[in-house]
């Protein structure tokens, strides 16, 4: 596990993958190199699998179980999409996009709602510092207009979950 590139406080990930005619093989994560990093100790693993266009998102946790996370992906091709949530940030309401392949991911700290758009099939796994809590659960419009993400492929497919999402301007914000 290696940072490829720093924005702010958003890391994106290289993986150590070993390939050969077989497939490959992935480090998802080691304790001691996430210290060096920086990265906070992890509770919760969610895996996900998304059809070509779909998007899921904009998504983060409520304090006192707001969560950091790594977004690893395993297969497939996905548009990432990190959006500062933090009130008193001169980035309030800007995002960050990166097109994620195999063997990549991203470190999003607390306080940025996180999305994605399947470019292809893809598998994802997240590595999260707090557990999942319904009750604490958030997100924010992924075509909300007043932050204006490019989503790539048109016709997406969304949950009904995320098609009831509120617009930035209405969400609950707690940073």
């Amino acid at each position: 596990m290696r940072v490829r590139k720093k924005v702010g406080e958003i890391l994106f990930i290289e993986f150590n993958t070993v390939r050969d005619a077989r497939g490959y093989s992935l480090e998802a994560f080691s304790t001691a190199k996430a210290k060096v990093l920086g990265l906070p100790d992890f509770k919760y693993i969610y895996i996900s699998f998304s059809k070509r266009g779909v998007i899921r998102g904009l998504h983060y946790q409520l304090p006192p179980k707001a969560q950091g996370k790594i977004v690893i992906v395993i297969s497939g091709r996905i548009f990432d999409v990190v959006v500062d949530i933090r009130k008193k940030s001169e980035r309030f309401g800007k995002f960050i996009t990166s097109v994620l392949e195999e063997g990549e991911g991203i470190w999003i700290p607390i306080g940025f709602a996180h999305g994605f758009q399947a470019l292809e099939d893809s598998i994802i796994v997240y590595l999260m510092t707090e557990e999942y809590s319904p009750e604490l659960y958030r997100c924010i419009r992924w075509d909300d207009p007043s932050i204006g993400i490019p989503w790539p492929l048109k016709n997406a497919i969304i949950s009904e979950k995320d098609a009831r999402c509120p617009f930035l301007a209405n969400a609950d914000i707690f940073i």
